[in-house]
This record gives C-alpha cells, sequence and structure tokens, in this order.
C-alpha cells in the first residue's frame, strides 16, 4: 500500500454556497470512484480556491460528505491575471495499490482546460 496524490479541479458558475457544496463533492465523489477509493482511504486533502469565491470553505463542503476524522485545508489560489475564475482546486492523499501512472484526476465544469494533459 503506497500514499499517492489525486489531483482535480471545478469551475463554478456563480460565488454562491450552495453551488460550491455541489461541484466539490461532484469532485470528490468522481475523484474517489475513478480511483476506485472511498473516504476511509484518504490521508488528508488540500484545496485552494480563487480570489473571487467567498461565500463557502470548499472544506466546508467536503465535511457535508461526512468527511470528518481526515485533515482538510484551504488556501487561496494565486492571483494571476487571465486565469480561469471561479475554480477550486484539490489535491487529495490517499492510500492505494495503484501505481502512481494509474492514478486518475479529475477536472470538471470548464476546468477541463487547466490540465489536459491529466484530465481523464
Amino acid at each position: 500500500m503506497s500514499i499517492r496524490a489525486m489531483r482535480g479541479a471545478t469551475q463554478l458558475r456563480a460565488d454562491d454556497r450552495a453551488e460550491m457544496v455541489e461541484a466539490v463533492i461532484e469532485l470528490l465523489t468522481e475523484l474517489l470512484a475513478r480511483n476506485s477509493a472511498t473516504t476511509d482511504d484518504l490521508v488528508s486533502v488540500i484545496f485552494t480556491s480563487t480570489s473571487d469565491l467567498h461565500t463557502e470553505f470548499p472544506a466546508a463542503a467536503a465535511r457535508t460528505m461526512g468527511i470528518g476524522d481526515v485533515p482538510l485545508l484551504c488556501a487561496q489560489e494565486l492571483h494571476i491575471n487571465g486565469a480561469l475564475p471561479r475554480v477550486v482546486r484539490v489535491m487529495a492523499h490517499f492510500e492505494t495499490d495503484l501505481a502512481r501512472r494509474n492514478v486518475a484526476h479529475v477536472y470538471l465544469r470548464g476546468a477541463e482546460i487547466l490540465r489536459q494533459d491529466l484530465a481523464q
């Protein structure tokens, strides 16, 4: 068993609490499913969000999935001119037997353009 990191991102249509919760749950659910993992396999999760998102912490959204014993951290993404707006990124560390090259990374809701080389 190894610890690997799975990456992903999602873009919100608006800075809206309900949409943040929905988008984060969708992203984490898809990351876990594509990597045949469960919330019990999670070691830690780091979220970043762009500076235009203010209505909810991505980690608070993740907690609604029942992830109460996993360390979660939020940070603000660098503000770069021309960057995609309203984006939540995630890097989740998890225990798995997958080889690093077989870890699936998930980009949703328009965020696919961020890492077309990783999006699956």
